[in-house]
């Protein structure tokens, strides 16, 4: 499935969960975490086409359960409720229950069928969930279809982000105007397929259930599960799509002459929410781009610049700015991908090191300036093949011990 930029597709700077036709949201302090909101919503005013990707944990979260089993119901949802502060993850047979509970509330509240809501986590592995406060929650959030409302959720989801993440497009296509925005959440624990991180998108677009899933699963795969802040999955990751049809433009399907542009657009609005959780890694002061051409496959380039952007040693010389590329070279070695050893090119951003596998002098003090910057690009040419990968991380700093050292304190 190929996604070309095209320039039909215009992003939408004041743009949010809220802009595609029929879209709601809101986020609300409902007193489970320490100060800061912690249950959020998205609803659809009719039920959306509805595709999920999740972790591949072995300890998948009650929610991901619940929410897997509304999807496979009907392949749609009109609502999706959001807590952070407790991930009701391995809380066994009572977390179960309040994740079905969460979702029964939502729907008698919203007068829907159980079936249409979706539930999410996030935070404290192992905490049971404070249901008097959930329920409370749930009967006071006001949904609307505001730019306001929309902060309110993407701030009601996070955890130890810094920011929220938010991202919205249109593309002219299908016979008229669509739009596609997303709202994520993510920070640590960030080494997808998938990690503790939820991602939510929403779109006016007129498409099927399983031509949705397919079109998920395959740019999850370029972008979502390219990121990396620590190399540590969680219980409770997942991203949710959701297809209301609104827009009123004409049906999206593989056969259709703009499934192409279709699927940019939801690439584009998935690499824009993968970077900034990337850039957001817990303790980060840069964000990582590793790519790598010149591959046998897509595969062997996207599994290569992974391993590259995720090596501990490479992600600590960029927080130092040290432009020690022989720590580059040892991360691709142990890639498993397909290599000349006696062929490899490195940069680091404009300033090659390696050509040919042969060093090549350079000014140790342009890559420091260089390195000491926000955004830090490596590039790695294997010319053994014409495919192409990107991965995003984050440097390795003082702070992300001191985060996670004292998380649930």
């Amino acid at each position: 499935m190929e996604a070309t930029k095209n320039s039909l597709i215009t992003y939408i700077q004041d743009g949010s969960i809220t802009t595609p036709k029929g879209f709601k949201a809101d986020g609300i302090y409902a007193g489970l975490s320490k100060g800061k909101k912690d249950l959020g919503m998205i609803v659809s005013e009719q039920p959306a086409s509805s595709a999920g990707v999740y972790t591949t944990s072995s300890f998948k979260a009650a929610p991901l359960l619940v929410t897997q089993e509304s999807i496979v119901a009907k392949g749609k949802l009109q609502a999706i409720v959001v807590n952070s502060a407790c991930a009701n993850a391995c809380t066994g047979k009572r977390g179960l229950e309040d994740a079905y509970k969460m979702r029964k509330l939502t729907a008698e509240q919203l007068n829907l069928t159980e079936h249409l809501v979706g539930v999410a986590s996030t935070g404290v592995i192992g905490e049971f969930l404070d249901m008097e406060k959930i329920e409370q929650g749930i009967k006071s959030i006001q949904p609307q279809a505001t730019k306001e409302h929309a902060n309110s959720f993407a701030t009601a989801i996070l955890t130890t982000d810094l920011i929220d993440k938010q991202t919205c497009y249109s593309a002219e296509i299908a016979g008229g105007t669509i739009h596609m925005a997303g709202a994520a959440k993510g920070s640590g624990m960030i080494h997808p397929n998938m990690a503790t991180m939820l991602g939510f998108v929403t779109t006016d677009a007129q498409v099927s259930p399983g031509d949705l899933q397919m079109a998920l699963k395959e740019i999850t795969n370029e972008t979502f599960n390219q990121i990396t802040v620590d190399g540590d999955t969680s219980t409770n990751d997942m991203v949710l799509v959701m297809a209301n049809g609104m827009s009123e433009t004409e049906r999206l399907s593989p056969a259709h002459k703009d499934w192409p542009i279709f699927i940019a657009l939801l690439k584009q609005t998935c690499e824009e929410l993968a970077k900034s959780i990337a850039r957001d890694g817990e303790g980060a002061t840069k964000l990582v781009e590793v790519i790598v051409k010149g591959a046998i496959t897509n595969e062997e380039a996207q599994k290569a610049a992974k391993q590259i952007v995720g090596s501990n040693l490479v992600k600590t010389a960029i927080h130092g700015a040290d432009a020690n590329w022989g720590r580059i070279i040892g991360a691709l070695g142990q890639s498993q991908v397909q290599v000349d050893p006696n062929n490899v090119d490195i940069s680091i951003g404009p300033i090659q090191m390696l050509k040919e596998s042969t060093p090549v002098s350079f000014s140790e003090e342009e890559a420091k300036a260089y390195l000491l910057g926000e955004m830090v690009e490596i590039h790695v040419d294997l010319h053994i093949g014409e495919c192409l990968g990107k991965a995003w991380g984050c440097d390795l700093s003082y702070d992300y011990v001191k985060i996670n050292a004292s998380y649930r304190s």
